[in-house]
Parts: structure tokens; C-alpha cells; sequence
């Protein structure tokens, strides 16, 4: 998966002489992470949603007329902005961008191409992402395995059990559960299962029946009840 086909392309950019005042009304009406502060065709720095909220906050507490004029009327996103953001490339891998969030505690990159922002990846992407991944907008039933060691034909072993059961299976996420990643040669994960079935209690036996531990099992799962299906607006550009 590569982050130029999942990024919200052609973000909305402003300049660091732009008021934050009039930057916070953008991000609003708009629903945005993250503007980027792009001047002379370069990013300059990201102006974040949480930075204007905490500025904002600060003057309503201070009750300062003074404050609010300056906030209103003179504090430029130059000001305020992160200078020098964390950005990644829009031929990186989502699972470079998800790592680097991780490590660095950002939630939103602006998406660079030959020094230019053609892109944003903010919480906007990651859940719809997500979503796909989960099958939020499909009917399924599921359960999760133990932990087990994921040799060599593991997952068609199960995926062959599965479909033994009279279940069509819909896929297998092999998930770690340890505080720090196994990323060892036969990595122990636990094993997600959505399927189409109407007996996971079935498929639940046949698993357990060739020496997998069932942890949870769910039947019936409409993922999308009272969802729309498609892209969030955020994420639809």
C-alpha cells in the first residue's frame, strides 16, 4: 500500500502570514488535522488543529481583551506553526508512515513528491484504512485464534480448515499482541478469521478440533449499521 493512494491529495495549504484566527476557521468549516504552510512552492511548517485549540483555549481562560484582540487580530500562523514537520513520501508504504506516527507520536504528515506537498495523511486516513482492513461496511461473522507460530503453511492450514467448516473465508489478519513486535523468522501472533457462515460455531469446532485455542468468536457482524459506505468527506479529495 502506498501512501500517494491513500493520502487526501491537493490539501488545502496556507501561507505563516496567514491570521490564526482566520486558519482555525478553515480547519473548522472544513473538519481538518492539519494545514501545511506552504510558501514559495515549499512546506514551511503545519499548523495542527490542536495547536489552534490550545491557543484559543489560552485566551478564554485569560478572559483578556487584550489577548483575544491579539489572538483575533495578529497572531499569524508563522507563530504558532510547527517549523520543520516530519513528513513522509508519497512513494513511501502506509506501514512506513503508520511506524514513523508511531515512533514520533505525530498524527498527521504532509506528503512530499520531488519537495513539493502533493498530500496530507492525518487520523482521517489511518481509520478509513482501518475500516477497510476490519470490513466495516460488510456483513461477517469472526473469531480470533491464540497465539501460534506462524511456519510455513500456517495460515493456508487454517484457511483450509475454515473453508472445510462450509464457511467462505473473507480473510486472516495475523495480529501481535506483545507490547514489542515479534518480528522473528516463525513470529507467535494471534489469527483474526472473518468469514461468511451461518454456523461459526461450526468453524469454531473444526479449529479447535485441529489443536487451535478459539479466544472469541462473533456471528453475524453487520459492520455498517447506520454507515454510509465510501470515504469519509475528509478523506474524499
Amino acid at each position: 500500500m502506498i501512501v500517494r493512494n491513500w493520502m487526501r491529495s491537493s490539501p488545502v495549504t496556507v501561507t505563516g502570514e496567514l491570521l490564526v484566527s482566520e486558519a482555525k476557521r478553515i480547519i473548522a468549516e472544513r473538519n481538518l488535522h492539519a494545514l501545511p504552510v506552504v510558501e514559495d512552492g515549499r512546506l514551511r511548517g503545519l499548523l495542527t488543529r490542536s495547536s489552534c485549540l490550545r491557543a484559543a483555549s489560552f485566551v478564554a481562560r485569560s478572559q483578556s481583551p487584550e489577548e483575544f484582540n491579539f489572538f483575533a487580530n495578529r497572531l499569524k500562523v508563522k507563530d504558532l506553526m510547527v517549523r520543520n514537520p516530519a513528513t513522509v513520501n508519497a512513494s513511501d508504504t502506509m506501514e512506513h508512515c503508520l511506524l514513523q506516527g508511531q515512533q514520533l507520536g505525530i498524527g498527521q504528515f504532509p506528503v512530499l513528491e520531488d519537495g513539493r506537498v502533493v498530500g496530507l495523511i492525518s487520523a482521517s486516513e489511518i481509520f478509513f484504512l482501518t475500516a477497510q482492513f476490519l470490513g466495516a461496511w460488510e456483513k461477517w461473522s469472526g473469531l480470533t485464534l491464540a497465539p501460534v507460530e506462524l511456519q510455513r503453511g500456517t495460515l493456508a492450514r487454517i484457511a483450509a480448515i475454515v473453508e472445510g467448516a462450509q464457511a467462505a473465508l473473507r480473510a486472516l489478519y495475523p495480529i501481535g499482541h506483545d507490547e514489542v513486535p515479534d518480528v522473528s523468522s516463525a513470529p507467535r501472533k494471534r489469527i483474526i478469521v472473518r468469514c461468511v457462515t451461518p454456523d461459526i460455531g461450526a468453524v469454531a469446532q473444526a479449529l479447535a478440533a485441529a489443536g487451535f485455542e478459539v479466544l472469541e468468536q462473533s456471528a453475524e457482524v453487520q459492520g455498517n449499521a447506520g454507515v454510509s459506505r465510501g470515504r469519509p468527506k475528509a478523506a474524499a479529495q
